[in-house]
């Protein structure tokens, strides 16, 4: 071994173990950034998501009703 770094027989140091078990939080996106690019064109508005989850079923009409209530005012 060369340096002073403590050797621990192949384990974790303390201080890896402890970044293991506390991954830091990822970065916030600020309001104003555009979307991810995971998001297809045109989705951005929450209606038109809404519409979408509508058409391919995954929402049925009571709980599209419900959540346009909340969006919209």
């Amino acid at each position: 071994m060369t340096g002073n770094v403590p050797y621990y027989g192949g384990r974790l140091t303390p201080a890896q173990a402890f970044a293991a078990s506390h991954p830091a939080p990822p970065p916030a996106r600020p309001l104003s950034a555009p979307p991810p690019d995971g998001v297809p064109p045109g989705r951005s508005d929450p209606l038109e998501a809404l519409g979408h989850l509508l058409e391919t079923g995954v929402l049925d009409e009571q709980e599209y009703e419900r959540l346009r209530a909340r969006i919209t005012p």
